[in-house]
């Protein structure tokens, strides 16, 4: 197996008395796509918050390429190209697509995500690039939030429920992406209900319920009867 890029050892966080996270621990590999599943208040978008550092973590319990990082703020975490394609895109509602795009670029890291090459990956967003990004259709505006990750050239992206709220043939298009993101050499975290999806795109598969890991392994190797059982905690 590829060594990791970015490793997540006995990570506990949560929000102020509430714990969340109890002893997370997951493995990322070098240009690999994992699934990361579980129910609502499995404790999935705590961890991304808590990886980019928006909640407290120890100095060891996250490395990227072998450095412990658990200690740099989110500003610090961008700039290591470690970046979030947020649930409900959260896009800037008053700038055009191409705007929103432009504006990840210029405070991202220099790569070969260029706005043609972002435009060549989803071609409507050529087309729709004068357009206010929010008067988008959910599966466009999620093609702009992903588009606008991209734009910062980062080495590694949480995408979290990314196919939240949309029409299975969108959610299609959307997903169809990923092999491109992949093969540019991006490592990314999945957030996905579908657990079929998640056995055919990802190459590894993690489980969280009530924040914990109760189930990890190769996608190959996994059954759907088990990560369903995992995901409801049978």
């Amino acid at each position: 197996m590829p060594d990791p890029i970015l490793s997540i050892r006995d990570l506990s966080s949560g929000y102020g008395d509430f714990q969340a996270l109890f002893g997370v621990s997951l493995d990322l590999t070098e240009g690999g796509l994992l699934g990361l599943v579980g129910a609502n208040g499995a404790g999935k978008s705590t961890l991304f918050k808590a990886i980019l550092g928006l909640l407290p973590r120890g100095r060891e319990t996250v490395t990227f390429r072998g450095r412990p990082i658990g200690d740099l703020k989110s500003e610090a975490m961008a700039r290591l190209g470690v970046t979030l394609v947020p649930e409900g895109r959260r896009l800037f509602r008053s700038l055009s697509v191409e705007e929103n795009l432009i504006l990840a670029g210029e405070y991202g890291r220099p790569g070969d995500w260029t706005l043609p090459r972002v435009y060549d990956l989803f071609p409507i967003l050529r087309d729709k690039r004068r357009q206010r990004a929010t008067e988008l259709s959910g599966g466009q505006q999620q093609m702009v939030a992903i588009g606008r990750a991209l734009m910062a050239n980062p080495s590694v992206i949480l995408f979290d429920e990314i196919s939240l709220g949309l029409a299975p043939i969108v959610v299609a298009d959307v997903y169809a992406a990923m092999p491109a993101i992949a093969a540019s050499g991006i490592s990314s975290i999945v957030v996905e209900q579908d657990v079929d999806r998640v056995l055919r795109m990802a190459q590894d598969v993690v489980c969280l319920n009530e924040g914990r890991v109760v189930l990890s392994g190769r996608a190959g190797e996994l059954t759907k009867a088990q990560v369903t059982a995992a995901y409801f905690g049978e």
